[in-house]
C-alpha cells in the first residue's frame, strides 16, 4: 500500500464524518481529495464521488433513521424535486462561464453560513419537526436541485439549511433528512457520468468503505452535540469553503494565502455574527 493510497484513506474518513455528522459538504471534499491526492481526472473524480457520497449518504442515513433523526416523505419529495431542478440546472449552467457560475457558489455559501451561524428567530423550542406541506417541498426541492444543477455541488449544504431555517426542522432531523436527498441525487448523477467516464473501482470501493467508516462514526455524534453548536459548526465549515472558493476565483493567489485570507475572513464574520461584544462591531458603530 502506497503512502498517497494511505493518505487518500486516511482523507477519506473526513468525507464520512462530515456527511454522517453535518448531512452535507461530502462531494466539496471528496473532489479535491480524489482530484489533488489520489490523482484522477477531474471527470473521474466527479463521478467516483457520487458513488463514494451516494454510499456513505445512504449507510449513514439509515443510522440517523433507527434513531428517529429522518422524515422520510419529506425527504424522498424533496429529492424527488431537487432531481429534477437538478437536470434544468444542469441545462442552464452549460450557457452561463464557469467563473460566474464559481462566484455566485461562493456567495451562495457565504450567505448560508452566516444564517447557519446566527440561527432563526425565537427559541429552539420551536422546531416542530413535522413532515413539511407538499408545496412546501417541492418548491424547496426544485430551487435548491437548480441551484446545485448549476453549480454542480451535492447540495447537502443548501439542503440542511432548506430543512432547519425554512422547514422548521431540528438541526439533527436536517442533517438526518438531508442524507436521503443526497444519496437520490448522487446516484441519479452517478447514472448519467457512467455513460461516458470508467472508473477504478478498486480505488473507489476503498475510498467508499473508509467514507463509510466516518460517517458511522459522524452520525453517532450527531445525536450527542447540542444543536446550536452543531449548526453554528455546519456554518463555519461552509463559511470557510465559501470563502477559499470566493478568494480563489476573484484573485490570482496560492493555495496558502487563499487559505489563510479565508481563515481571517470567516474569523472577522463568526465574530460579527456570533460576539456580542465583537471589536469590529465598536468600530463600525465608532464610524
Amino acid at each position: 500500500m502506497t503512502l498517497t493510497l494511505i493518505l487518500t484513506l486516511l482523507l477519506s474518513i473526513l468525507i464520512g464524518l462530515s456527511l454522517g455528522l453535518l448531512g452535507g459538504g461530502g462531494s466539496i471534499l471528496t473532489v479535491p481529495i480524489l482530484t489533488y491526492v489520489a490523482g484522477m481526472d477531474p471527470k473521474e473524480a466527479i463521478a467516483a464521488s457520487l458513488f463514494v457520497v451516494g454510499v456513505t449518504s445512504a449507510v449513514s442515513a439509515i443510522n440517523h433513521a433507527r434513531n428517529h433523526r429522518v422524515k422520510w416523505r419529506t425527504g424522498v419529495i424533496f429529492g424527488a424535486a431537487g432531481m429534477a431542478g437538478a437536470f434544468g440546472g444542469g441545462l442552464l449552467g452549460g450557457h452561463i462561464p464557469g467563473t460566474v457560475l464559481m462566484i455566485a457558489f461562493a456567495l451562495m455559501m457565504i450567505a448560508t453560513s452566516i444564517a447557519m451561524i446566527r440561527g432563526r428567530k425565537g427559541s429552539a423550542g420551536e422546531t416542530k419537526d413535522r413532515d413539511l406541506p407538499l408545496g412546501r417541498v417541492i418548491l424547496d426541492g426544485l430551487v435548491v436541485g437548480v441551484i446545485t444543477g448549476l453549480v454542480g455541488a451535492g447540495g447537502g449544504f443548501l439542503v440542511v439549511p432548506a430543512l432547519a431555517l425554512l422547514g422548521g426542522l431540528s438541526m439533527p432531523v436536517a442533517v438526518g433528512t438531508s442524507l436521503v436527498v443526497i444519496t437520490m441525487k448522487s446516484f441519479a448523477g452517478l447514472a448519467g457520468y457512467l455513460t461516458s467516464v470508467e472508473l477504478d473501482w478498486a480505488l473507489v470501493g476503498a475510498v467508499t468503505v473508509a467514507a463509510v467508516l466516518g460517517s458511522l462514526l459522524g452520525s453517532r455524534l450527531a445525536g450527542r452535540i447540542p444543536e446550536a453548536l452543531l449548526r453554528k459548526g455546519f456554518g463555519v465549515f461552509v463559511l470557510v469553503m465559501g470563502v477559499f472558493v470566493l478568494i480563489q476565483e476573484l484573485f490570482d493567489t496560492t493555495g496558502v494565502a487563499a487559505i489563510a485570507a479565508a481563515l481571517v475572513a470567516v474569523t472577522a464574520a463568526v465574530c460579527w455574527s456570533t460576539v456580542p461584544a465583537c471589536p469590529l462591531r465598536s468600530t463600525a458603530a465608532a464610524r
